[in-house]
Protein backbone atom coordinates (compact mmCIF):
# COMPACT_ATOMS: atom_id res chain seq x y z
CA UNK A 1 0.00 0.00 0.00
CA UNK A 2 1.42 3.14 -0.89
CA UNK A 3 0.69 6.23 1.51
CA UNK A 4 -0.27 9.75 -0.84
CA UNK A 5 1.36 12.90 1.06
CA UNK A 6 1.08 15.20 -2.14
CA UNK A 7 -2.29 14.70 -3.95
CA UNK A 8 -5.73 13.89 -4.01
CA UNK A 9 -6.85 10.89 -6.78
CA UNK A 10 -7.38 12.84 -9.88
CA UNK A 11 -11.13 13.69 -10.32
CA UNK A 12 -12.25 16.49 -12.70
CA UNK A 13 -15.43 17.73 -10.95
CA UNK A 14 -18.23 17.70 -13.25
CA UNK A 15 -20.43 20.34 -13.37
CA UNK A 16 -18.29 22.54 -11.03
CA UNK A 17 -18.46 26.02 -10.88
CA UNK A 18 -16.03 28.24 -12.35
CA UNK A 19 -12.64 28.08 -9.31
CA UNK A 20 -14.23 25.90 -6.95
CA UNK A 21 -12.60 22.75 -8.19
CA UNK A 22 -9.03 24.36 -7.81
CA UNK A 23 -9.18 24.07 -4.13
CA UNK A 24 -9.31 19.94 -4.25
CA UNK A 25 -5.75 19.70 -3.51
CA UNK A 26 -5.77 22.27 -0.46
CA UNK A 27 -8.77 20.50 0.62
CA UNK A 28 -7.56 17.19 0.31
CA UNK A 29 -4.45 17.69 1.98
CA UNK A 30 -6.11 19.81 4.77
CA UNK A 31 -8.16 16.08 5.18
CA UNK A 32 -4.70 14.35 5.53
CA UNK A 33 -3.40 16.49 7.79
CA UNK A 34 -6.19 15.46 10.37
CA UNK A 35 -5.39 12.12 10.04
CA UNK A 36 -7.73 10.99 7.42
CA UNK A 37 -6.79 7.78 4.69
CA UNK A 38 -6.24 8.55 0.81
CA UNK A 39 -9.46 7.05 0.22
CA UNK A 40 -11.85 8.85 3.14
CA UNK A 41 -9.98 11.97 1.99
CA UNK A 42 -11.01 11.35 -1.44
CA UNK A 43 -14.89 10.86 -0.39
CA UNK A 44 -14.62 13.70 2.13
CA UNK A 45 -13.21 16.00 -0.35
CA UNK A 46 -15.83 15.17 -3.17
CA UNK A 47 -18.46 15.84 -0.51
CA UNK A 48 -16.76 18.97 0.73
CA UNK A 49 -16.73 20.17 -3.02
CA UNK A 50 -20.04 19.40 -4.11
CA UNK A 51 -21.43 21.40 -0.61
CA UNK A 52 -19.20 24.30 -2.24
CA UNK A 53 -20.71 24.01 -5.75
CA UNK A 54 -24.13 24.95 -4.41
CA UNK A 55 -22.33 28.21 -3.10
CA UNK A 56 -21.07 31.41 -4.53
CA UNK A 57 -18.00 33.18 -2.52
CA UNK A 58 -16.74 36.20 -3.04
CA UNK A 59 -12.98 35.82 -3.17
CA UNK A 60 -10.52 32.34 -3.12
CA UNK A 61 -10.14 32.99 0.78
CA UNK A 62 -13.44 32.82 1.47
CA UNK A 63 -13.97 29.30 -0.46
CA UNK A 64 -10.83 27.95 0.87
CA UNK A 65 -11.75 29.01 4.58
CA UNK A 66 -15.77 27.44 3.51
CA UNK A 67 -14.48 23.93 2.43
CA UNK A 68 -11.97 23.17 4.98
CA UNK A 69 -14.58 24.07 7.19
CA UNK A 70 -16.97 21.63 5.48
CA UNK A 71 -14.33 19.53 5.24
CA UNK A 72 -13.33 19.10 9.07
CA UNK A 73 -16.90 18.86 10.09
CA UNK A 74 -17.61 15.83 8.29
CA UNK A 75 -14.51 14.31 9.14
CA UNK A 76 -15.95 14.60 12.77
CA UNK A 77 -18.76 13.10 11.69
CA UNK A 78 -17.16 10.17 10.72
CA UNK A 79 -15.21 9.54 13.71
CA UNK A 80 -16.97 7.80 16.87
CA UNK A 81 -18.38 9.74 19.36
CA UNK A 82 -16.17 8.52 21.72
CA UNK A 83 -13.15 10.23 19.59
CA UNK A 84 -14.84 13.59 19.18
CA UNK A 85 -13.19 15.36 21.49
CA UNK A 86 -9.55 14.00 21.09
CA UNK A 87 -10.56 14.74 17.48
CA UNK A 88 -11.80 18.34 17.82
CA UNK A 89 -8.20 18.71 19.22
CA UNK A 90 -6.37 17.51 16.66
CA UNK A 91 -8.55 19.44 14.56
CA UNK A 92 -7.90 22.61 16.32
CA UNK A 93 -4.07 22.14 16.27
CA UNK A 94 -4.33 21.32 12.46
CA UNK A 95 -6.13 24.50 11.55
CA UNK A 96 -3.75 26.39 13.17
CA UNK A 97 -0.83 25.02 11.34
CA UNK A 98 -2.73 25.21 8.14
CA UNK A 99 -3.37 28.83 8.62
CA UNK A 100 0.53 29.50 9.94
CA UNK A 101 2.21 27.59 7.60
CA UNK A 102 0.18 26.20 4.15
CA UNK A 103 -2.37 28.26 3.60
CA UNK A 104 -0.97 30.57 0.73
CA UNK A 105 0.23 27.81 -1.40
CA UNK A 106 -1.84 24.95 -0.42
CA UNK A 107 0.24 22.64 1.61
CA UNK A 108 3.10 21.92 -1.34
CA UNK A 109 5.68 23.61 1.10
CA UNK A 110 4.74 21.89 4.25
CA UNK A 111 5.60 18.82 2.19
CA UNK A 112 8.50 19.37 1.08
CA UNK A 113 9.26 20.47 4.61
CA UNK A 114 8.39 17.16 6.14
CA UNK A 115 10.25 15.26 3.12
CA UNK A 116 13.77 17.04 4.27
CA UNK A 117 13.05 16.36 7.71
CA UNK A 118 12.31 13.25 6.86
CA UNK A 119 15.65 12.71 5.19
CA UNK A 120 17.39 14.14 8.15
CA UNK A 121 16.23 11.09 10.94
CA UNK A 122 18.23 7.95 11.40
CA UNK A 123 17.35 5.13 8.68
CA UNK A 124 15.95 2.72 11.48
CA UNK A 125 13.43 5.25 12.49
CA UNK A 126 13.00 5.92 8.60
CA UNK A 127 12.64 2.74 7.80
CA UNK A 128 10.31 2.49 10.75
CA UNK A 129 7.68 5.02 9.66
CA UNK A 130 8.13 3.80 5.86
CA UNK A 131 6.59 0.43 6.93
CA UNK A 132 4.12 1.40 8.82
CA UNK A 133 2.64 4.99 6.38
CA UNK A 134 3.43 3.68 3.38
CA UNK A 135 3.77 -0.16 3.39
CA UNK A 136 0.75 -0.20 5.62
CA UNK A 137 1.85 -2.35 8.51
CA UNK A 138 0.69 -1.63 12.00
CA UNK A 139 2.84 -0.70 14.60
CA UNK A 140 3.58 -4.43 16.34
CA UNK A 141 4.64 -5.66 12.80
CA UNK A 142 6.98 -2.97 12.34
CA UNK A 143 8.01 -3.75 15.80
CA UNK A 144 8.90 -7.28 15.04
CA UNK A 145 10.12 -6.78 10.88
CA UNK A 146 13.15 -4.61 12.77
CA UNK A 147 13.31 -6.74 16.16
CA UNK A 148 12.32 -4.05 18.51
CA UNK A 149 9.34 -5.09 21.39
CA UNK A 150 6.33 -2.70 21.02
CA UNK A 151 7.39 -0.52 23.65
CA UNK A 152 10.82 0.27 22.07
CA UNK A 153 8.55 1.13 19.26
CA UNK A 154 6.63 3.47 20.81
CA UNK A 155 9.40 5.22 22.19
CA UNK A 156 11.21 5.23 18.83
CA UNK A 157 7.84 6.65 17.22
CA UNK A 158 7.01 9.31 19.65
CA UNK A 159 10.80 10.50 19.57
CA UNK A 160 9.96 10.28 15.45
CA UNK A 161 7.00 12.53 15.85
CA UNK A 162 9.02 15.07 18.50
CA UNK A 163 11.98 15.47 15.99
CA UNK A 164 9.82 15.90 12.77
CA UNK A 165 7.73 18.11 14.45
CA UNK A 166 10.90 20.04 16.37
CA UNK A 167 12.38 20.19 12.76
CA UNK A 168 9.29 21.68 10.66
CA UNK A 169 9.17 24.28 13.24
CA UNK A 170 12.74 24.83 12.87
CA UNK A 171 12.56 25.25 9.06
CA UNK A 172 9.44 27.55 9.95
CA UNK A 173 11.32 30.13 11.17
Amino acid sequence: MTVQIASPTPAAAVGAPSGIDRHRTAVWRYLRMLGASGGEADDLCQEAMLVGCARTFADDTEARAFLRGVAKNQWLRSRRWWHRRREREVATAVDELWSATAEHDDGAELIERLRDCLSSLQARTRRALDLHYRDGLDWRAVAAQLGMKANGMKTLVQRARQALRTCIERRNG
